[in-house]
């Protein structure tokens, strides 16, 4: 089996959660990483024996890489990805794609100039359980989505954070319930009308009424860490492990005893406090449920729940060690097998459209048409 040859910029949080997968898929090599981290380039080294350098730029002339996978933070995403694409490599770039439709059409224009592919993920649309929901939709057993409900309510503010992500946290979560409604509803997303909120931590709430061709969507998010979504996915967390309910609070507490840079230090990737994690379920972004016109469709850990006519089951899916998977299937039939990838630049760009409507919305008051969508009818 061939092996693409990965390198990886940027070894915080959103690497560390995709490690896993990388390292027990057989179809990539973790070869060489960036980051201005002595710890977690140490770390990656004894992990993964591959090269490290110190900072991205030596990385692009590593003629052992064929595919660079961008974990930075979010304002680094366009700069790092056009230059991956002019040194001639294929681009996985962790969403939010960027801050601005400009910077999107810049990684898609750079990508098609040099002939690489670039990829955007892992978002949530990816999860084998939603998966498997848009393969029941696209069945045609129960009829056409009319509607879907989403919502999530988290502790995502209260983990530790740089103020940059608390600046962009608002676009940073809803690119995963966009990218999870545009999917499932299989058509063109064409208007957002939505309001959002800040407190004490900064733009992390917000509500929203995507309308499509032939549905709607109502998104609703918080990550301001009261009431938690995951007791309805029966304390399953958002990337697949067992939650402690007698643990309420324990985010805003910790928060409040540490020093907030340091301690966020400390849990990345090679600091003293990381741990990896343990997903024993599929991930998930709260709960989910896709009106159709026959049943009832509502993705959960372990399965596709069906609300039918005469029938109330689950469509079970097998337990996962590596739940990201699905992102390196599309990365991997995009490299080596030509096939043009759904998370393409395109959709990366559309999801983007997306969520800046909303905070457009949110502060106009107004419902705002968008001009830049596609569909995941090609699926």
């Amino acid at each position: 089996m061939r092996k693409l040859k990965l390198g990886v910029v940027g070894l915080g949080r959103a690497f560390a959660l995709t490690a896993p997968t990388l390292a027990r898929d057989r179809r990539v090599e973790l070869v060489a990483a960036a980051d201005p981290r002595p710890e977690a380039l140490q770390r990656f080294a004894a992990d993964f024996s591959g090269k490290t350098y110190r900072d991205a730029s030596d990385l692009w002339g590593d003629q052992n890489v064929e595919v660079v996978y961008i974990a930075t933070p979010h304002q680094l995403h366009a700069k790092q990805a056009i230059a991956a694409a002019k040194a001639g490599k294929h681009v996985l770039v962790e969403k939010p794609m960027a801050l601005s439709l400009r910077e999107c059409r810049a990684m898609a224009a750079a990508a098609k100039k040099h002939r690489v592919y670039l990829i955007v993920g892992p978002s949530h649309s990816f999860d084998l359980p939603t998966k498997k929901a848009k393969q029941l939709i696209d069945s045609k057993k129960f009829g056409r989505v009319r509607m879907i409900t989403a919502f999530n309510f988290t502790d995502f503010l209260y983990r530790p954070r740089m103020p940059d992500e608390l600046e962009h946290a608002l676009l940073n979560q809803s690119a995963h319930h966009v990218d999870i409604v545009r999917l499932l509803a299989g058509t063109p997303l064409k208007s957002v009308r939505a309001h959002a909120v800040a407190w004490d931590r900064g733009q992390g709430a917000y509500s929203a009424l995507l309308r499509f061709k032939d549905s709607f969507a109502t998104i609703v998010y918080s990550g301001n860490a009261h009431f938690d979504s995951d007791e309805f996915t029966g304390w399953i967390g958002e990337l697949g492990q067992k939650k402690d309910p007698s643990q309420y609070g324990a985010a805003r507490k910790t928060l409040s005893n540490r020093d907030e840079l340091k301690f966020k230090a400390s849990r990345n990737y090679g600091g003293p406090e990381f741990k990896a994690s343990e997903a024993q379920f599929h991930e998930h972004f709260g709960p989910i449920i896709v009106s159709c016109d026959k049943a009832d469709l509502r993705p959960l850990p372990n399965g596709v729940m069906i609300y039918a006519d005469g029938e109330r089951r689950l469509e079970p899916l097998p337990p996962t060690d590596a739940p990201r998977s699905g992102v390196i299937d599309e990365l991997y039939d995009a490299v080596v097998n030509r096939k043009k990838p759904l998370h393409d630049a395109a959709w990366g760009l559309a999801t983007i459209e997306a969520c800046l409507a909303i905070l457009k919305s949110a502060k106009s008051g107004k419902e705002v048409p968008l001009r830049h969508q596609t569909s995941a009818s090609r699926t």
